[in-house]
C-alpha cells in the first residue's frame, strides 16, 4: 500500500453535518465520511473544511457561519484534534514526520457576510483562509453556475475581490458562473483555485471547468481540486476511481500537471465514486496512481501541488498590523 504518500484534500462538508447533528463524533462516527480516524488511515495531512450553509436547512446568516466556525475550533481543531493552518510560515513544518494533520477553514458561498467586508475581516481573524464566492445561485457578490441570467460580479462583489487580494484571503471559483470566472481572472492580482471541480471535456456537467477556464488557471498558476462527485466524474454509468485518471490526463494534456490537487467533497455527497468513499480510501487511490504514473507526479497531485500553493499564497504572520 502507498499509505506513505501524504494527501491534501481541499474540500469537505463535515462541518455542515456536525451543525445539523450535534451528536456526531468527529473522531470516528460512521455517519461522517471525514473523521479523524479515516484521515489518519488515508495519510491525509491537510484537510480543508468548508463552511457550507445549506439552503434546505434554512441556515443562511452570519450566526450560522459563526456556528460552524465554532464547531471547527471546538470539535475538529485544537489540542486533541487537528492543527489549525493560518499562515504560510506554518507550511514550513509540512515535512515533519508523524505530525498531526493540518485543518484549514474555507467559506463556501459568501451569502452570510451580507455584503459587509467587516464581517469578512472578522472571519479572517477567526481563521478562514479561502472564500468560495457563490454556491450554485446568485448572492450579493456574484452569480453561481445555475443562476439563469449568468451574470458576473456585483459592485460589492468586486470590492470583495479587492479586499481578498489585499488581505491574503484565497478565492475559490467552484460554483461561480462563467462570467464571474472571467471577471475574476481579469481583476484578481493573485492566483485563485477551483477547490472541487472536474473537466467539462471529460464529463459535461455545468459545475465542471471547460478547457479555456483550465488553461486560464494554469496560466495564473492556480490550482484545480479534482472532485469525487460521481456526476462530475462521468456522464453515464457507475463512477469508479479509475475514471479519475481521465480527468488527470486531460489536465496534463493542457500543461497543468503542477496545478492538479484533489477536493473530494466528502460529506457533501450521498453517492460515492467506487473506491473513493471516504478519506481512508486515499491509500488505495495512491496505489492506483502509482501503477500508471511516475511517483514524483503522483506526490504532486496528492499533496505537494496544494502545499506549495499554500506556502506561496497564504498570508504571512509577519505582516505589519495595517497590512
Amino acid at each position: 500500500m502507498a499509505n506513505f504518500l501524504k494527501v491534501a484534500d481541499f474540500h469537505c462538508d463535515a462541518l455542515s453535518k456536525l451543525q445539523m447533528d450535534a451528536g456526531m463524533d468527529f473522531r470516528n462516527d460512521p455517519r461522517l465520511d471525514v473523521t479523524l480516524e479515516r484521515l489518519k488511515a488515508g495519510n491525509v495531512q491537510l484537510q480543508v473544511f468548508a463552511v457550507y450553509l445549506s439552503e434546505a436547512g434554512g441556515r443562511r446568516g452570519l450566526a450560522d457561519v459563526l456556528g460552524q466556525i465554532e464547531l471547527f475550533h471546538s470539535r475538529i481543531a485544537g489540542p486533541d484534534g487537528l492543527r489549525r493552518l493560518y499562515w504560510k510560515e506554518d507550511m514550513v513544518q509540512r515535512d515533519e514526520k508523524n505530525a498531526v494533520p493540518w485543518a484549514l477553514l474555507s467559506l463556501e458561498g459568501v451569502d452570510g457576510l451580507e455584503g459587509n467586508l467587516f464581517y469578512a475581516q472578522a472571519l479572517f481573524e477567526l481563521g478562514v483562509r479561502v472564500m468560495g464566492i457563490t454556491w450554485n445561485y446568485a448572492n450579493w457578490a456574484a452569480d453561481g453556475v445555475l443562476e439563469p441570467r449568468g451574470g458576473g460580479f456585483t459592485v460589492k462583489g468586486r470590492q470583495l475581490i479587492d479586499w481578498c487580494n489585499g488581505s491574503g484571503m484565497l478565492l475559490d471559483v467552484s460554483h461561480l458562473s462563467q462570467a464571474g470566472f472571467w471577471e475574476l481572472a481579469e481583476r484578481s492580482e493573485r492566483p485563485f483555485i477551483a477547490s472541487h471541480s472536474n473537466c467539462a471535456a471529460v464529463c459535461n456537467h455545468v459545475r465542471n471547468l471547460n478547457d479555456e477556464q483550465i488553461k486560464a488557471l494554469i496560466a495564473l498558476d492556480g490550482r484545480i481540486g479534482l472532485t469525487f462527485v460521481p456526476m462530475f466524474v462521468r456522464n453515464q454509468g457507475i463512477a469508479r476511481q479509475e475514471d479519475m485518471l481521465t480527468h488527470i490526463e486531460h489536465i496534463c494534456s493542457l500543461g497543468g500537471s503542477k496545478q492538479i490537487m484533489f477536493g473530494s467533497d466528502f460529506d457533501g455527497i450521498d453517492i460515492w465514486v467506487e473506491g473513493l468513499e471516504h478519506p481512508g480510501a486515499y491509500a488505495g487511490f495512491a496505489d492506483l496512481l502509482l501503477r500508471h504514473y511516475p511517483e514524483n507526479e503522483v506526490r504532486g497531485w496528492l499533496y505537494d501541488n496544494a502545499a506549495l500553493f499554500l506556502a506561496d499564497q497564504l498570508p504571512s504572520n509577519r505582516r505589519t498590523p495595517d497590512k
